[in-house]
């Protein structure tokens, strides 16, 4: 499991990432995790207050286009039922190589120039369904 933390006062959805290695113990050489392997994003988003309207009217416009996109299995947005400003997407994908390919769709930069300086905090896991 991998795990990416990003804080920032603007709105960047956008994340470099690496595929991560293991040892493997049988001969001793390094493997890297294969790409068709399915994933798990657990993205966490909080909005500044006055800016919680605008942020989720911009994350709304996103579902319907990434449901569509190729290796999406499911893209669900919730919002906290305590805190209103804190929303988060749990994603499916078939693939790490198909989601990297949703994140660098014009629709997501889109979202990063609209909400920009409108999120508070923003938190992305890469996840692995283990059973």
């Amino acid at each position: 499991m991998k795990k990416v933390v990003i804080t920032l006062g603007i709105s960047i959805l956008f994340t470099m990432c690496t595929i991560p290695k293991f040892e493997n113990k049988l001969n001793n050489t390094k493997t890297e995790i294969m790409s068709n392997q399915k994933l798990t994003i657990v993205a966490r988003i909080i909005a500044k207050p006055e800016k919680r309207e605008l942020v989720k009217s911009e994350l709304l416009k996103l579902i319907d286009i990434t449901r569509k996109e190729k290796g999406c299995i499911n893209y669900d947005l919730h919002q906290d039922n305590e805190n209103e400003n804190l929303f988060l997407f749990y994603e499916n994908w078939e693939s790490r190589e198909l989601w990297q390919t949703h994140m660098n769709n014009t629709h997501l930069a889109e979202y990063i120039k609209a909400t920009d300086g409108a999120v508070e905090d923003f938190t992305l896991n890469e996840m692995t369904q283990i059973e």
